[in-house]
């Protein structure tokens, strides 16, 4: 790992004490599940960490995929706490796309 992998454990952390907002619950943008979006995003960043800051390349498609999503996502919240937490989720994911080799 490098200097930089426990920011993003830290941001990891952060993440999973926040709660998830309850009008994401059952939310869907056109096509996007909201909890589905969720739950990939974390589930690829949590390997990403497990493996030692290392993505393979179905799981990089994922996220890639999944910061599309959350752009879309937050076009449609726009305030409030569904957006602070869809913006933290899309900065912890952009940090690790950053980071992939």
């Amino acid at each position: 790992m490098t200097g930089l992998e426990p920011d993003i454990a830290k941001m990891w952390r952060s993440h999973r004490d926040r709660w998830f907002p309850p009008l994401l619950r059952g939310a869907e943008v056109g096509d996007i599940d909201v909890v589905q979006l969720d739950a990939d995003t974390a589930g690829c960043v949590s390997t990403w960490l497990a493996d030692g800051g290392h993505l393979d390349p179905e799981r990089t498609r994922i996220l890639t995929a999944c910061v599309k999503d959350l752009d879309t996502a937050l076009a449609v919240f726009t305030d409030g706490e569904e957006r602070y937490y869809l913006q933290q989720l899309r900065i912890l994911a952009t940090a690790v796309l950053a980071r992939t080799a």
